[in-house]
């Protein structure tokens, strides 16, 4: 009779690989708001928005983190076990873009993140009124933050603003829009308005403009030696006037 031979297999590879099995059968994972992944919430400023995180599949008690960013969130004892709740109120421009995250206090890998969209019209500042000299350069900058994204436009004097090539410059970032004159003449006075549009809506602001004469530039040597006369001459009166009170 052939004897079969046996395979050695080590003792500790069977209970691995049940406990693989029970943790691919148990399927713990978490959700908020019903959603099994990570998602955004839309929500208008001065609304509330209330996030619900669930543990599924679970044979024990487990303990729930939310985080705001990368700042834990205070929970209370009641509200952190298999389920919990936290609300957003009043939400506020600053909340745009916010991640929020729940996740399993022993295991940071099983967790869900929702990002809030907070859509806001768009809100101007800059300096209002600018004086520059003749030849010189100034730029002209429209804070511009809005959510989603604002386009901007610039009108002279209520008139849609013709752009000359090496005279203005437009630069444009998420939450800056600036036009920039080279050179400036007499004929740059004026008011600028910036005007900036979104989905969520439209703002503007006026720039007041002057355009101040060139202030004559004195060459160094004349600056000195129109200072070195004038050492001389109070010395020379000083000098002066020493000698007449000698003589008397």
């Amino acid at each position: 009779m052939v004897q079969r031979s046996s395979l050695a297999v080590p003792c500790e590879v069977p209970v691995l690989v049940v406990c693989f099995l029970a943790c691919i059968a148990t399927g713990l994972e978490l959700s908020v708001n019903n959603h099994a992944a990570d998602f955004s919430v839309s929500a208008l400023p001065d609304s509330t928005v209330s996030l619900s995180c669930l543990v599924h599949n679970s044979s024990q008690a487990e303990e729930l983190h939310w985080y705001r960013g990368e700042g834990k969130v205070d929970l209370k004892n009641g509200n952190k076990v298999n389920i919990s709740n936290i609300c957003v109120s009043p939400v506020t421009k600053s909340d745009n873009g916010v991640t929020f995250r729940c996740q399993l206090a022993r295991d940071k890998s099983v967790r869900v993140s929702v990002i809030l969209d907070v859509p806001f019209p768009p809100q101007l500042s800059g300096a209002e009124s600018l004086q520059v000299e003749e030849n010189k350069d100034v730029t002209l900058t429209c804070n511009a933050k809005s959510n989603p994204q604002a386009q901007g436009i610039w009108y002279k004097n209520n008139s849609t603003l013709t752009l000359q090539q090496n005279h203005h410059q437009l630069h444009q970032t998420s939450e800056v829009f600036q036009l920039s004159i080279l050179k400036v003449q007499k004929s740059d006075n004026g008011t600028y308005t910036c005007v900036v549009k979104s989905p969520s809506g439209e703002g503007r602001r006026d720039f007041h403009l002057t355009v101040e004469d060139k202030k004559p530039v004195f060459p160094k040597e004349a600056v000195i030696a129109a200072v070195v006369v004038v050492i001389l001459t109070v010395l020379f009166g000083i000098v002066a006037r020493r000698d007449k009170i000698f003589k008397v």
